[in-house]
């Protein structure tokens, strides 16, 4: 696999794998493994929240904004509190 790019970035990434005692594969190899995994993260998260509008939507059970705050609130302080049943 090739990649192209222009003289300063590759400049760029000599000097911080110099700096880090790092290849220029290896720095290449780590920032697209750290963009692959940042974007599978925010796939998984895009999807959670497709799956939940659809149960939304086919279900309409839901708790209220008022309801998920004051849940929110008790963990902030510190308590084990369940979270709010979900109603229609």
């Amino acid at each position: 696999m090739a990649i192209k790019m222009d003289v300063e970035m590759r400049a760029r990434i000599q000097r911080l794998g110099e700096a880090r005692h790092r290849s220029m594969h290896w720095m290449m190899k780590e920032a697209i493994r750290q963009f692959v995994e940042r974007e599978e993260r925010q796939e998984a998260f895009r999807q959670a929240g497709i799956q939940a509008w659809e149960a939304y939507r086919s279900t309409g059970l839901h708790a209220t904004q008022a309801e998920a705050d004051a849940w929110m609130a008790r963990l902030e302080a510190g308590e084990d509190a369940e979270p709010p049943h979900c109603h229609v």
